[in-house]
């Protein structure tokens, strides 16, 4: 039995280790750790913490599915509770399951197709602002508008003032909680730094937008709604019969209101910048949206018609996954592919690295949405492919983001054309909580002219 301590990895530095160089590129940092060292790689950081990056899709199943309980979330999710609290995605244990049991009705398939009408809607609202051979900030576009759609659909209120205010704030925490889970140092909340004063300022932002909407709702009870804010004000615990506290509601809306718009904007962004460099890939996607659609917007019942388009979404969440890495801490000695694991190993899967593995991927460098037309899912590993994760902990609003990312692509792609800015930065990824396009995308949008 082969333990821990005799995993091959790369030198590092005498006291940091691996750590400064996996922080100034921790994509290719971790695609070059694979590919010199193989399915699991020993990788330190600091003079003592010690992280495993495991890329084969049995001993990924075994750390997120069939041996969970020995593992805890890692420092990442630990450090993200500076923001969103003790919601579902920090939770632990029975904690966890019984937050994840009573959100689950809200994300059903039945309950979420009933978005779809509004998902579109508002995406027509946000092209009516969009101009023929003008600029724009696709990032910022997506952002905005994904923000709108959960805020409508989760929490029943539309948010028009402040967008800006609570993107920012958002951005700042992201970056926060990114770079204190990959630092040395732990430096505590209450000292005031550059960095802690900046988040507990974004944090205060992001406490007051929540708040108000769990306070305007509270004022009434019987209004109707039945969305999930609604749920989390009414449930009451089974033993004791109380309801949730407005700390409580709000670390679940927090979570979702985050995760819920922030994924899916960085799935599109990304989409559109893959769509832009390939134009072969573009007019196959038209001939289907104008075959479908013919020149109207799309609805629930189109979803099945339009495979192509999410063929399309499937590779850019293969290419650039909104989660690119998914981290457990040992709590318990666990054997994992038959090496043996001690509490205090953190094991690290990588979506990003998995999801361009050449053994389950032909040219896996390249954009090539058909590679899903066929049964691939059913022919490689189930961890081959897991951008929402897998396990009992695999994302909870997955086939909500899936539909919202089909309709708002197929919605804009009827209508318009995208292509990267003149003189536009270079496109490299980000790898904060989520993966971003560095310094966003600037895109010159064109009508289509489907005649």
């Amino acid at each position: 039995m082969a333990v821990s301590t005799n995993i091959p990895g790369p030198k590092g530095l005498p006291i940091t280790g691996n750590l400064l160089a996996f922080r100034k590129d921790p994509l290719g940092f971790l695609m070059k750790a694979f590919q010199e060292h193989g399915d699991v790689v020993r990788i330190r950081f600091g003079p003592s913490r010690y992280v495993y990056l495991i890329s084969d899709p049995e001993q990924i199943k075994e750390v997120l599915l069939t041996k969970q309980s020995a593992f805890t979330k890692a420092k990442g999710l630990q450090t993200a509770k500076a923001v969103v609290g003790e919601g579902i995605l920090t939770s632990e244990g029975e904690a966890h399951m019984r937050q994840r049991r009573l959100m689950q009705p809200s994300f059903r398939k039945d309950r979420i197709v009933k978005y779809a009408s509004a998902m579109v809607d508002l995406t027509e609202n946000m092209l009516q602002s969009w101009k023929d051979g003008e600029q724009r900030s696709l990032t910022d576009d997506m952002m905005r508008l994904t923000l709108q759609i959960i805020s409508r659909t989760m929490f029943g209120t539309s948010i028009s003032t402040g967008v800006e205010e609570i993107g920012h704030a958002i951005d700042v925490g992201m970056k926060y909680v990114s770079h204190k889970a990959t630092s040395v140092i732990d430096i505590p909340d209450n000292i005031p730094t550059k960095a802690n004063v900046k988040f507990k300022q974004a944090a205060h932002t992001l406490d007051e937008v929540i708040y108000r909407i769990i306070e305007e709702r509270r004022k009434e009870p019987d209004s109707g709604h039945s969305d999930l804010l609604s749920m989390l004000l009414t449930v009451r615990d089974e033993e004791t019969g109380s309801g949730m506290s407005d700390k409580q509601v709000r670390d679940e809306v927090m979570t979702i209101f985050i995760a819920g718009h922030e994924t899916t904007a960085n799935t599109l962004s990304w989409t559109w910048y893959l769509l832009s460099q390939h134009p072969e890939v573009e007019n196959k996607l038209w001939e289907e949206l104008d075959r479908v659609l013919s020149g109207r917007k799309p609805t629930i019942e189109d979803m099945d018609q339009l495979q192509y388009t999410q063929q399309v979404i499937w590779e850019s969440m293969r290419m650039y996954p909104a989660v690119w890495a998914v981290n457990r801490l040992v709590h318990e000695q666990v054997d994992i592919g038959g090496r043996i694991f001690e509490p205090g190993d953190t094991l690290m899967m990588s979506q990003f690295v998995m999801h361009r593995n050449p053994k389950y991927y032909d040219n896996a460098d390249q954009f090539i949405p058909e590679r899903f037309a066929g049964d691939l899912l059913k022919r490689i590993p189930q961890f081959a492919y897991f951008p929402f994760g897998g396990g009992p902990r695999v994302c909870i609003g997955n086939n909500f983001a899936l539909m919202e990312a089909t309709l708002l692509f197929a919605t804009i792609a009827s209508k318009f054309k995208l292509r990267l800015a003149p003189g536009h930065h270079e496109v490299v990824p980000e790898p904060l909580v989520t993966l971003r396009p560095k310094n966003g995308l600037n895109m010159v949008i064109s009508a289509r002219n489907r005649s």
